[in-house]
This record gives C-alpha cells, structure tokens and sequence, in this order.
C-alpha cells in the first residue's frame, strides 16, 4: 500500500486486479457486473471527457445522484483529473443545492436522471461558475448544457486521439495535499460548512482503517448508506476499491434486505438503525413463535452469550460448551445468518451510537457488529473495533495514526493525518475547532478506559442540563427507547426544564396489531389503554438509568420523522433542532399539564 494518493490507489487496484468483478448494478432485475479492467476504461473516458469540457486541477464537479457505479466512474475521473469532488445529497432540495454549488464554485454537476435536473435547473443562472448538467441515466433534455453520460464518454474517447492527454500520467502531477472533495456538514444551524478532504487525508484512513480490519480481494460489499456521506465513500468505495472487493450497489434503503439475500455480503457497512431494526424484527417474530420455539431460541441465545469471549476472538468452546453452541447454531443462528446472506464475516456500524444490547445480541449469534467512531472532518474514522479487540459499548481504540485525548471538559479531541483541511472559505470556522496545536475539537463527550477503549457519551451541543442543574445525556436514554418494539423513534426533551420528557413516534404496524388483539380501532393514539401500553415500555426502558433522568411525562407522534421531511439526516439520524423547533408547542404543553 505505497500509494499516496486516491489516483495512485485507484491505478494500482485497476492493474493487480485487472480481471477481478468490480462493481455491480442491479439493472431490469439482473445483477450486471464490470471488472477493474473495464471500470479503468470507463474512468479514463470519462475523465477526458471532463477535460474536453475545459475541467482542470482544481476545478469542483458536484455529484447528485443514489449510488450506482456511474457514481464510483465520475469519482474516480473527478478526481483523477485532480478536480475536486462536490458531494450533494440527493434528497437536499433547490435551496441547499444552490447554496452548495455556489459557495463551492462549482462548474459541472453529475445528475442521476430528470427529476434530479428538473430539481437542480436553476444552477445554471443562480450559480456564478456553472456551466452545465451531465446525466447520468443519458436521459434526453431540451435544456442548453446538457450532456449524457454516453456521450461524455464518447466525447473522450474522441478527445484522447485528438489531444493525445495521458490520463494516467497526468494522475501523477496529483499531490497528496492537494484537495479531493468538499463534503457538506448538514446545516441544522445555519448553512452547511464545507469540509475540506485532501488525499492525504483519504489516503490515511483508508489504510489505516484496512490496518485494523482485514479486507481482500475476496470480500463483497453491498453498498446502500449515501456515498455522498464520507463513511460510505471512505469504507465502501475507497477502501473496497483498494482491497480488490467486489461492490454491489443496493437498488434502494427499502430492498436491503432482499439484496443481501441475493448479493451474499461478506462486509456490510450502515448505521444502527438497520440493526435496530433487524433485531427487532427477529424479537418479534419469536414472541409470535409457539412457546417451545420461544424457549429454544431464549436458550440458543444464552448459549451464545457464553460462547462470546471465543467467537470475537475466531475460537470456538470446547467440552459441553461448545456442544450446546453447535446445537444452538443448527436449530438457530444458521436462520438468522441465511437472513444476511449466510457468509457475512461482519458488520462495521458508525454515524450514531449503537445499543450495547444489539450488539451483544448479534455477537452471540456470531454475527460481529465492529463499531466504530468518526465525523466528516476526520475522513471519517478516528477509532474502530476491529475482529481481534472488541468491547461491546465502546467504539474501539484510536486507528494507527490518530491522537484521541479527552479535554478537561469530557469533549475528545483528535489529532492525525485524518483532520481534514479546514472548512471551505471559512476560516472563522475552521479556527473554532482546530486548535494550534492542530487538535480537532469533535464536538463530543467520552472517555477513554483502562484497556484505552473509547466510549461516547453525546454531542457535547446536546448535554441536557435541567432547572435543578442536573447534566444528563439523552442519546443513551433514546437508544433505550427505541429498543421497545412499539417505539420507532424518540427524542429526549428537558433542557433548562424541570423534568425530563420525550417525544415518541411508535411503530404503527405493531401498534396496530395490539391494538387489534385488544379490540382497539379508532382514535388509537388517544386511547387510554395505548397510552398506558407505552408509559409501559418506557417505564421498563429507563429501569436502568437515574430517576432524575427518568422520562416523566411523553407524546406520541402520529407521523414517522424522514429524510424527506427534513427531521433526519441523509445517514438517519435524528436532527434534534430541526424536531424541537417543529413541535415546540406540543413541548410546551407537556410543561404547561
């Protein structure tokens, strides 16, 4: 691993692994494939097409699509060309898009199809350094500026004869210092920041994060968090690109799981909320099993959490132990392990924390939940659970290369190759979190044990401190919650308060059902016995927390928080401004009964 920058590392995987799968889109219900070989043309093509526009070092191209590996080619060649790639999210709407495209002096942008142009037509007169659209699905247009995804490639294979440009050679003029990409923060107070990636930066994590989890040629990938979002990019582009994997790109969130299934994944990279909700959706179909089903699969699962210690370590229990566990993996795991494919060597999970108890769970199945910890200004990860040291609860210790300290206020600090640049145009910015010292201030609370395992509080922005001047952390006690199979999301409220309460969306389909079962049909979130039903759950939920950090009193909310709503983030988590603000006077009126 000597190269240096992401053009070094992408040439050198397109080389040693010339006739390896590469990448996989699911197109009219086929899996359809290309090789590193025939990604390496595409790349190519694309990035003379791009200099056939004008597009030079430095320049910023902006991508506004789904994943897909047209998006993996307009990486590669973006940055191959040593222009700069502007992530967008898709979901962001014209507004946020233009604020980007503009503070970024972006020149081209990559849509995915119509709806993406119809969304984003305006760039052209709003944006000072705009120029033009290329579409991705090579759907026709009538606007001016407009070109196919073919056609760019057409338009390089004519360019490279003419020209005689050698993009490989012009790969090696790249620095690693020199910018890669500008990733937006999500803006939930005041406009988004933009972080500043360089090569270095990439380049560290990718091989420090292959360091501490082994990936080779043999892995599969099924990709489905946003590649706009640095955890995707760094893990399941960069890094997979790098190690030789093959990466199949889910059609879509709501498919994952038929896509493992058909992909068969060895390494699957997402936030807890797949977890959550897989895990819930096995608790659930047990307690609907037949009472000697549920008892087997209680036992299994107790058998399993003995056997643990040995399983993250790859061992197996010998003597009756290890009898039972052969037992347990016939009758159950084998089931829950077919459900993810049958061969998954193990789950990576950032972005938010992750329920010790899940992981726990999925552990004694030996399915192995790594959880790491990271932000978009450090590429993303400062530490990780790797196969050989894992603490459930914790998020590992720092990545080769990365200082982790705690301030004397409890916020990690973090120092390395990984900090990013600095904020685009933002020095103000830039200098409020990074110190002279070259410290990155996350923003978050933890502690680092006596085995050197860091643990995360919260947001240092989201510490709860009551009228009685009690400090409380509200992330531990919403993954409590959200561990009731009648709760699908929750936030904690109680700041400046003199009691702590919550806002709770359930999850209508199990509502639903035992609202049936009780002879409930009308009217249900009002209905005495569904309200006592969740002060139920959420009494057993804080049973393990202080009473002064106990919910007092709650709401329910009839509709689910989303993306496209604007209450969650792209990566599905919650944005607690964006909800408080929204429901301020149902707050309020918790306060006021």
């Amino acid at each position: 691993m000597s190269y240096k920058t992401i053009p070094d590392m992408f040439f050198h995987s397109v080389e040693k692994y010339a006739d390896n799968p590469c990448l996989f889109d699911k197109i009219n219900g086929v899996w359809d494939g290309r090789t590193y070989r025939e990604i390496g043309e595409s790349v190519e093509n694309i990035a003379c097409g791009l200099a056939s526009l004008g597009i030079k070092k430095g320049d910023k191209i902006a991508i506004l699509s789904t994943n897909s590996s047209r998006w993996a080619i307009a990486d590669y060649a973006i940055t191959g060309l040593g222009a700069v790639t502007v992530t967008v999210y898709p979901t962001l709407t014209n507004p946020h898009i233009t604020y980007i495209c503009n503070d970024s002096e972006t020149k081209y942008a990559f849509v995915e199809n119509a709806e993406q142009l119809d969304k984003t037509q305006t760039l052209v007169k709003e944006c000072k350094k705009f120029k033009g659209f290329i579409m991705m699905d090579d759907s026709e247009s009538n606007m001016e500026n407009v070109i196919g995804f073919s056609t760019l490639i057409e338009k390089g294979k004519t360019y490279k004869k003419v020209s005689g440009f050698n993009f490989r050679d012009h790969g090696k003029s790249i620095n690693e210092d020199d910018l890669l990409t500008l990733i937006y923060t999500s803006g939930t107070t005041g406009n988004p920041k933009g972080a500043m990636l360089s090569h270095k930066n990439l380049v560290s994590n990718v091989k420090s994060g292959r360091k501490a989890i082994y990936v080779d040629e043999n892995d599969v990938f099924l990709s489905f968090l946003p590649l706009s979002h640095v955890y995707e990019r760094m893990a399941g582009h960069f890094s997979a690109f790098s190690s030789g994997a093959s990466t199949y790109y889910a059609e879509s969130v709501d498919t994952v799981a038929e896509n493992m299934g058909e992909v068969r994944p060895t390494i699957m990279i997402s936030v807890p909320r797949l977890y959550e909700k897989m895990y819930a959706r096995i608790v659930d179909k047990v307690n609907n099993d037949s009472s000697i089903k549920q008892k087997i699969f209680w036992w299994a699962i107790k058998v399993g959490k003995e056997a643990t210690p040995y399983l993250i370590k790859q061992k197996r229990p010998g003597g009756i132990l290890g009898l039972k566990l052969g037992l347990a993996e016939k009758l159950v795991f084998s089931k829950i392990k077919e459900k993810v494919g049958g061969r998954l060597r193990f789950f990576a999970s950032g972005g938010a924390p992750l329920s010790k108890e899940i992981a726990e769970f999925f552990a004694s199945a030996n399915i192995l939940i790594l959880e790491g910890y990271g932000l978009t200004e450090t590429s993303p990860v400062i530490s990780t659970n790797t196969q050989e040291n894992v603490k459930f609860g914790t998020v590992g210790k720092p990545i080769d290369g990365v200082e982790v300290k705690i301030a004397p206020d409890g916020e990690i600090l973090c120092r390395g190759d990984n900090v990013m640049m600095g904020y685009y145009n933002n020095p103000e910015a830039t200098a409020e979190v990074i110190d002279q010292d070259n410290w990155f201030y996350t923003g978050d609370i933890g502690e680092i044990d006596d085995e050197g395992f860091l643990r995360i509080t919260d947001r240092k922005k989201n510490i709860i401190v009551t009228s009685g001047g009690k400090n409380i952390a509200p992330a531990p006690m919403e993954t409590a919650l959200i561990m009731s199979k009648y709760i699908e999301q929750s936030i904690i409220i109680g700041d400046k308060r003199n009691f702590i309460s919550a806002l709770i969306v359930p999850t209508m389909e199990n509502v639903n059902k035992w609202a049936e079962d009780h002879g409930l049909s009308k009217d249900l979130l009002n209905d005495p016995k569904i309200i006592q039903l969740f002060e139920n759950e959420i009494k057993e939920s804080m049973k393990n927390f202080a009473k002064f950090e106990t919910v007092k009193k709650f709401k329910l909310i009839p509709d689910e928080w989303s993306v496209d709503s604007g209450e969650l983030t792209p990566t599905l988590k919650v944005k607690r401004k964006v909800v408080v603000e929204k429901y301020a006077e149902l707050i309020d009126s918790i306060y006021k009964e």
